[in-house]
């Protein structure tokens, strides 16, 4: 069975292109491995790339997806810890020296919840115990709202920001990384539609656009 033709003509043209310029970044990176110093965990929403936003090329990033951006909390328990596995590596295999917690606008993992908080198992099997991780968020949010003036929905993706980089510190080896020196954490949010970037200031935790030169529009040609 093969794959989708689409797939397959992006390959050729990455082939052709992409790989071709980086033929020898590739071979460097095949002979001597990684060495990124940022590491993003991103939503798996199709429409947020970290490699594209940040325009980061390969072995740039060690990026980690999952539904909403979240962290869970250390367990130290049989289990399939997936994202903590991938956090365990970053940190202490490839060293990063940055870790990013990047949420998204419209974010669906965020809308299921706010929509079945109190019955989030109705949003899947899996899911529904994933988006669950989000409760401590609203709970801070409820007691101490520092986002009033946004609506509902872009105030729980920062309140979900927030608690996933709250919960990374209580990986002991993070919290010894981040009181060393040697390892940084980020908390950022990406706009779909306009493109924007906020960034998370870490003594107010509240997000602020990141300042930027106006974006360059190119004018359509008649015939498109």
């Amino acid at each position: 069975m093969s794959l989708p033709k689409h797939l397959l003509d992006g390959y050729e043209r990455y082939l052709n292109k992409g790989f071709v310029r980086n033929r020898e970044t590739h071979e460097r990176l095949a002979l001597y491995g990684q060495k990124p110093e940022v590491m993003v965990i991103s939503c798996c929403d199709s429409r947020v790339t970290p490699e594209g936003i940040f325009n980061m090329g390969p072995g740039e990033l060690f990026v980690v997806r999952n539904v909403a951006n979240l962290v869970p909390p250390y367990e130290d328990t049989e289990g399939q810890h997936g994202t903590s596995a991938a956090i365990e590596f970053g940190v202490g295999s490839l060293k990063v020296k940055h870790l990013v917690v990047m949420g998204h606008g419209q974010c669906g993992g965020v809308k299921a919840f706010r929509e079945h908080a109190n019955a989030p198992m109705e949003t899947g099997q899996f899911i529904g115990r994933w988006i669950k991780l989000l409760e401590p968020a609203a709970i801070a949010m409820a007691c101490m709202p520092l986002d009033q003036a946004d609506d509902p929905q872009l105030a729980m993706e920062y309140a979900g920001i927030r608690q996933s980089l709250k919960n990374l510190m209580t990986f002991p080896f993070i919290e010894k990384a981040v009181q060393d020196g040697t390892l940084r954490l980020h908390g950022a949010w990406f706009d779909i539609g306009s493109g924007e970037l906020r960034v998370m200031n870490e003594d107010s935790q509240r997000f602020k656009e990141v300042e930027h030169p106006p974006i360059k529009v190119v004018a359509k040609s008649a015939g498109h």
